[in-house]
């Protein structure tokens, strides 16, 4: 898989019917492995090692519902008081982040209300704080770490 513009991080892999699957310690099962899925993992890494946020606020890849439709995000950091933290939106490394990935996310985050954005490629990362007051985001520089 390609090198991404986050840390090195350790994996555990599989091979299955010569397929690789690589084990999301999230879900707690292998899944294929596909560039999405690649910047995904990479993501969960970084939130846990570099930002502190415990695994068991962490949720990846579940189903919500978005103007009567249904969709997945991709990865959502709770609060303990089960409010959520941070929306990330994965694309795979070829995929240009456009207007179109954070209009996307900010559907998703509709439904979610998180504080934080997060939409990455793995090479290109953006950082957003929501203001719901004034009805936008504003870019950060990164995300804040994990504070008890």
């Amino acid at each position: 898989m390609q090198q991404l513009s986050f840390p090195t991080y350790e994996f555990r892999f599989k091979n299955s019917k010569n397929k690789i699957h690589i084990f999301d310690e999230v879900r707690k099962k292998f899944i294929l492995l596909q560039p999405e899925e690649w910047v995904r993992q990479h993501v969960v890494k970084f939130l846990r090692i570099q930002k502190n946020y415990p695994i068991s606020l962490i949720n990846v890849e579940k189903e919500l519902t978005v103007n009567g439709l249904k969709k997945r995000y991709d990865v959502v950091v709770y609060n303990p008081d089960g409010s959520i933290e941070l929306v990330v939106e994965c694309k795979a490394p070829k995929i240009p982040i456009t207007q179109d990935t954070f209009d996307q996310l900010a559907r998703y985050n509709s439904a979610l209300q998180g504080n934080f954005l997060m939409v990455t490629n793995g090479l290109q990362h953006y950082y957003c704080k929501m203001d719901y007051e004034k009805e936008m985001y504003v870019f950060l520089k990164e995300i804040p770490p994990y504070m008890l």
